[in-house]
């Protein structure tokens, strides 16, 4: 199982609160912020919801 690094690149203001919620289990907080996850099915899934607010890519 891979690692996957999440980037978050927009704000949540102005969002659904479905969203905002996503981004806080991802655990991102504030723009530019970058956390790291295991590619699982799970986080790709929170991933898709909130794709157009983050950016991503794998980890070495």
């Amino acid at each position: 199982m891979g690692k996957i690094l999440v980037k978050q690149v927009k704000s949540s203001i102005k969002r659904p609160q479905n969203q905002k919620r996503t981004l806080e289990a991802l655990g991102l907080r504030r723009i530019g912020q970058v956390v790291e996850h295991d590619n699982t099915p799970n986080i790709l899934g929170m991933i898709n919801k909130v794709k157009h607010l983050v950016s991503t890519e794998e980890a070495k």
